[in-house]
């Protein structure tokens, strides 16, 4: 009974970590360890080798640091500045909580655009770079739900094989 209560407990957190792709709030990757240490210390501790651990660590280090990178690295790209960077990275966390999900693409956009105008830039060139925001974010949403499923399924063929 406990093993069926911790496959529903795992299969809720696993879902859940696609949750933090449209409310950031949610830490993704952290929900879905918790699901992977959830089996191993409560179903089965000899069935996810070490270099399951060792891959996991290392996907999970390059999840965080896309997921940061590429909001900002696109809104640089497309001529925005460092406060529309940062900006961008703050508004996509708040914009998760106004209007959700159009929220996150909205807030960050229009953020990006008003921080741009006030920097003295054109509006075309604000225009821009707000393009860069929703196109750091859409890259790294598909991105972070890639990344999440690849997780996911490694997990599963790890202990079903």
């Amino acid at each position: 009974m406990l093993d069926i209560i911790m496959w529903i407990l795992i299969s809720a957190l696993f879902i859940l970590s696609f949750v933090g792709v449209i409310f950031p709030i949610v830490p993704s990757v952290l929900v879905i360890w918790i699901g992977f240490l959830i089996y191993h210390f409560v179903i089965n501790a000899n069935e996810l080798t070490m270099s399951f651990w060792i891959a996991m660590s290392i996907i999970t280090v390059i999840l965080i640091v896309a997921d940061v990178i590429a909001n900002g690295y696109f809104v640089k790209k497309y001529g925005g500045s460092k406060w529309g960077e940062r900006g961008a990275a703050i508004a996509v966390i708040v914009g998760s909580f106004i209007i959700p999900p159009f929220g996150i693409l909205i807030v960050p956009f229009l953020t990006v655009f008003i921080i741009e105008l006030m920097q003295q830039r054109t509006v075309q060139e604000a225009l821009l770079a707000s393009f860069g925001s929703l196109v750091g974010f859409l890259g790294g949403t598909i991105a972070k739900v890639i990344i999440q499923l690849f997780m996911i399924i490694w997990f599963f063929v790890a202990i079903l094989f």
